[in-house]
């Protein structure tokens, strides 16, 4: 091997290299990496969660658009996600990338039906 095809192996290898990160930041961009090519929101979108303990949660999500939107209340472990609850929204819609927060009757009653939960019998 030459000193030529040495340098030209080298300077293809760099170029290689160098179009990793590009073509990331590429894919990013596009809205291929996360699902979004076509459209404009997430199908699902989370709404509220409350840690139990380690491990444990419950979260509250959104699924569907417009007047098909259902807010699930799911149990998750480390080890699997459970359906504890389905329900209308009890807010309207909101657009992408602004925040919402839940209204504070859905907090305290979740709070009271898991203090009920964990009381001795």
């Amino acid at each position: 091997m030459d000193m030529a095809s040495t340098g030209l192996l080298i300077v293809w290898f760099v170029v290689i290299v160098a179009l990793i990160p590009v073509s990331l930041w590429l894919l990013k961009r596009s809205g291929l990496a996360n699902g979004a090519m076509g459209s404009t929101a997430a199908p699902v979108r989370t709404v509220g969660n409350v840690n139990l303990g380690p491990g444990q949660r419950i979260v509250t999500v959104e699924v569907g658009e417009g007047e098909s939107r259902t807010w699930l209340v799911l149990g998750v472990t480390s080890q699997q996600i459970n359906t504890l609850h389905s329900m209308a929204p009890l807010s309207p819609p909101v657009a992408p990338g602004e925040a919402s927060a839940l209204p504070p009757q859905f907090a305290s009653l979740l709070r009271s039906k898991l203090a009920k939960r964990q009381e001795p019998q």
